[in-house]
Order: C-alpha cells, then sequence, then structure tokens
C-alpha cells in the first residue's frame, strides 16, 4: 500500500494534470489476486482466478488522459512522483479513436459507437 506521503503527491500531481484539462480518469488497481480471468478458445469460456505472474510486471493503475503527442505524454510521465520505493516504469499506450478503425466502422456501427 501506498505511504501518506506518496498519496500526497501523487494527489497534488493528479491535481497539476486536473487543471491542465489533461486527465479524463484514474485509478489504482487491486493486486491479480482478488481478480479473474476469463479465457476464450472458440465458443468456450474458463474463469481463472488470480494471482497472475511476478507482482513487478502487474499494471497497478491507471490514467487515461487527453494530449496532443506521445511526446507530450511522455513530459507528463516525467513529472510524476516514483510510484514505488524502487525502480519501476510507467507504460505510455493509445486509446484507439474512430477513425483508427478505417472503413470497417460503418455509419451503423459509428451510430452504434
Amino acid at each position: 500500500m501506498a505511504s501518506e506521503e506518496l498519496l500526497t503527491a501523487m494527489g497534488k500531481f493528479n491535481e497539476e494534470l486536473v487543471q491542465a484539462g489533461v486527465m479524463l480518469a484514474g485509478e489504482g488497481l487491486h493486486p491479480t489476486s482478488k481478480g479473474a480471468r476469463v479465457r476464450f478458445a472458440g465458443n468456450k469460456r474458463t474463469v481463472i482466478d488470480g494471482p497472475f505472474g511476478e507482482p513487478k510486471e502487474q499494471i497497478a493503475g491507471f490514467w487515461l488522459w487527453q494530449v496532443k503527442s506521445k511526446e507530450e505524454a511522455i513530459a507528463w510521465v516525467k513529472r510524476c512522483p516514483n510510484p514505488h520505493n524502487e525502480d519501476c516504469e510507467i507504460e505510455i499506450r493509445q486509446v484507439f479513436e474512430a477513425e483508427d478503425f478505417g472503413a470497417a466502422l460503418t455509419p451503423e456501427l459509428r451510430a452504434q459507437e
């Protein structure tokens, strides 16, 4: 669990993101030991209870930001307090938008979306 000091620093960072109009959402996640996965194999579904993999390879939380570029996202992450008391990484990934699907996203599917 995070310390009071880290929670305070993250709260300030999140406030900066909100004030800049960047942050759309952000949450911490419980450990995978409290989760489940659903495996798909054709029409079959199998539920697998956690935990999953090495803790150091798990996602502990997420932010959803609206920025102009990957470079802007990187600049924000560089300002983030270190979320752990050890070396760690924050992964940056882009969210798909309707335009990314091209012709496969028909007008009917766009209206549904």
